[in-house]
């Protein structure tokens, strides 16, 4: 257990520090290769860990490719020049809707696909409009919790989702029935508790004169046209896949690589740019880490969990989502919810308490909000934002993370219930 941790740790301070420019992938794969050297994983724990991976990874791929084309095409800061029309200089309104905005692309795009591209166009509008730093922290703020509290209604809108999905074999038609009233939820909670949060820092008027218009985002209008079309099938794909058992990846992946084929039809993309484009340390990272996170699993913690889980069930159905979205949600906020889910699933399995895989999808989405370390999303939104000259530091964001996330959890949660 003490080589199993120890290793854990190290190479999650790697992942955190990045020493010398190390990229976050990079870190992990070392820290697997590790734990295979040193006997906390076998080989056949690592074709274990590519087992239950491998279909969140191809469609997380798929995801970000179908994301990246609509960026190049104008589509994401089209949307955003929309809603801050849409509001009519209201700053008050422009803050819910671009809450709203981030919800939908959260949902359709997985939090990630938020944080690697609404960040830097939200940063730049509001650059634009001449924003205060005060407002332009709480848009900022607001729109990266958005991007996880908003990520679970369907099971492509998250790493997590994917991963849990898959273990339990829960379908995609099922889990969006179950949690389109906890992803409701915790967007309504989200909003009132980030307006609540912020209110005094969002001007009453911003002027909106200075902004373009919409249209002019538009990079390729035959793509963007067609866009909302494919949007639709794929979605469609998704429920006919869902129906014949197929893995979501052949759908998610299987359209991203047919939609860049199309932009590039239409010379709206030049496809080798967006491929080396893509975010491919993500893919490293969740790979690597889950083969040392299987570390934990074999020295024992799963099994402690799964005890856990069967006490608090013990107690009552309330007591034991509520506990287990909790739980879920302080172990990822300390160990990142890439690990989180994982031992979470392995623990849930083992006490025979397959429908608490809800619960813990809301801790491991939601409850990484309260430390900068919490999830993927949020290490990647706080880089994209340092790359562009915006430094939030953690004592900073951990005190609007820890007051603001614990409510809207428990709302969610409550929609299990």
């Amino acid at each position: 257990m003490v080589l199993a941790v120890s290793l854990f740790l190290v190479t999650l301070l790697f992942v955190i520090w990045q020493p010398k420019g190390l990229q976050i992938g990079t870190s992990a794969v070392i820290g697997a290769l590790a734990a295979l050297a040193l006997g906390v994983v076998d080989v056949d724990d690592v074709f274990a860990v590519t087992d239950i991976v491998w279909d969140a990874t191809l469609a997380f791929i798929g995801i970000i490719l179908l994301s990246m084309v609509l960026d190049e095409i104008g589509f994401f800061e089209w949307a955003a020049l929309k809603m801050a029309r849409l509001s009519k200089g209201n700053g008050h309104l422009m803050f819910v809707y671009i809450l709203l905005l981030g919800a939908v692309v959260a949902a359709l795009f997985a939090n990630d696909g938020a944080a690697l591209i609404l960040t830097p166009i939200l940063l730049a509008k509001m650059k634009h409009l001449k924003m205060d730093p005060l407002a332009i922290f709480a848009f900022l703020m607001a729109g990266g919790f958005i991007g996880d509290s908003a990520s679970s209604p369907l099971v492509i809108s998250n790493l997590t989702n994917i991963v849990t999905a898959g273990y339990f074999d829960i379908g995609f038609w099922e889990y969006a029935k179950t949690m389109f009233l906890p992803n409701l939820l915790s967007i309504v909670a989200s909003i009132i508790v980030l307006w609540l949060y912020f209110r005094r820092s969002i001007p009453m008027r911003i002027n909106i004169d200075e902004l373009p218009e919409p249209a002019s985002a538009i990079k390729n209008m035959t793509m963007f046209r067609l866009s909302w079309f494919f949007l639709a099938l794929l979605m469609v794909g998704y429920f006919i896949g869902d129906h014949y058992d197929l893995p979501v990846s052949i759908f998610a992946l299987g359209g991203g690589l047919l939609f860049l084929l199309i932009a590039d039809y239409y010379k709206a993309v030049k496809p080798i740019m967006t491929i080396k484009a893509a975010p491919w340390q993500v893919v490293w990272f969740s790979i690597g880490l889950y083969i040392v996170v299987f570390g934990l699993k074999n020295a024992g913690l799963t099994t402690y969990l799964a005890e856990l889980i069967t006490s608090m069930q013990s107690m009552g159905n309330t007591v034991a989502v509520i506990g287990t979205g909790f739980l879920s949600a302080i172990l990822s906020s300390v160990m990142n919810n890439m690990p989180t889910i994982m031992v979470m699933d392995i623990a849930i399995a083992e006490s025979g308490h397959d429908a608490l895989a809800y619960a813990n999808i809301l801790g491991s989405n939601l409850g990484p909000k309260m430390t900068p370390i919490g999830s993927l999303a949020t290490l990647l939104w706080l880089h994209v934002l340092a790359q562009k000259g915006v430094k939030i530091g953690w004592l900073e964001y951990m005190k609007v993370g820890l007051v603001i996330t614990p409510p809207v959890l428990l709302v969610a949660l409550l929609g299990l219930i």
